[in-house]
């Protein structure tokens, strides 16, 4: 399959409004990491955009797991956002350190809970495009492709490395990093050529994230 087939002919039959939206939800996603990697608050408010824009766009894809984390990326932007602000001494930019050993316990909890919620999301995803209604649907995971168990599988991933971004713990970037590079060929596959180019820029930058956050907290040692 040649790059045309992977990411232009896809969008043959794409409005332009639908292009628009994805473009924009990439542009301020990767805004939002490089705020990021640069410590600075703004990465929730540019956050906030691109999330709200993608749960619109990937609940029409079908990709329920990355919808909902969509969805908590939001709220737990709202919880980042006056968490920074509090830790912040000027306002703008954080300390970071490396995530306790409590709170790793608390990040396999959340992992676990999180791959057992999609999946029973995703085990009534017959009723949900059924419009609500149990009248002819048939519930099960048998639906399921490789890419929506691979969903079910980043959406964990990024459900943890939100909560440690939020906790200014430097071992966030690592699951961004695994989520980031899976993510990759789940969206050619659902034919969202833009979003996938832009979680190869996002692997790539989260690399950088976590190397600068490392530098960072050896510098203040």
């Amino acid at each position: 399959m040649n790059l045309y087939n992977l990411f232009v002919k896809p969008y043959e039959n794409y409005t332009a409004l639908q292009i628009l939206l994805e473009a924009s939800g990439a542009f301020f996603g990767i805004i939002s990491v490089y705020f990021s990697i640069k410590k600075n608050i703004w990465v929730y408010p540019t956050g906030i955009i691109s999330t709200l824009i993608y749960v619109y766009i990937l609940f029409n894809f079908g990709l329920l797991g990355d919808c909902m984390i969509n969805i908590y990326y939001t709220v737990m932007s709202v919880y980042g956002w006056i968490l920074w602000n509090k830790n912040s001494k000027d306002h703008i930019h954080v300390e970071v350190t490396w995530a306790s050993k409590k709170e790793w316990i608390f990040a396999s909890i959340l992992f676990i809970v999180s791959l057992t919620f999609v999946t029973f999301i995703y085990y009534y995803k017959p009723y949900i495009d059924n419009k609500f209604s149990m009248e002819g649907a048939n519930l099960g995971l048998y639906h399921l492709d490789w890419a929506n168990w691979l969903d079910v599988l980043t959406t964990s991933i990024f459900l943890v490395g939100m909560w440690f971004m939020a906790k200014q713990r430097i071992e966030n970037w690592i699951f961004w990093i695994i989520g980031d590079f899976i993510c990759m060929p789940m969206m050619i596959f659902k034919e969202l050529g833009i979003t996938s180019v832009q979680y190869l820029v996002f692997t790539i930058m989260a690399i950088l994230g976590y190397l600068n956050w490392k530098k960072s907290f050896k510098e203040k040692l």
